[in-house]
């Protein structure tokens, strides 16, 4: 089965960024969760931007790469920037 590791934005009233990093076998259905308030509780009653997603042949795989990405602010930040 194909997982995915993503990147989602969503900007609040200051314009500053805040992004949430997850893993999930179905990727539009993922955000579409995200979206209307059925996601994880940090992304709830926001609106959220995929901005990177990466693809991988195992769950284990995916979720080592989530966690990574989770702790590693900096790279966040460098995917973010890119995006824009």
């Amino acid at each position: 089965m194909t997982y995915f590791v993503y990147l989602i934005v969503s900007s609040l009233k200051n314009n500053k960024k805040i992004s949430y990093v997850g893993y999930t076998n179905d990727l539009n259905k993922r955000l579409k969760l995200h979206n209307t308030g059925k996601g994880a509780k940090f992304t709830r009653g926001k609106k959220w931007i995929l901005v990177y997603y990466k693809k991988y042949d195992s769950k284990s795989k995916a979720m080592k790469e989530e966690y990574k990405l989770k702790k590693d602010y900096i790279l966040r930040r460098k995917i973010i920037l890119k995006k824009k």
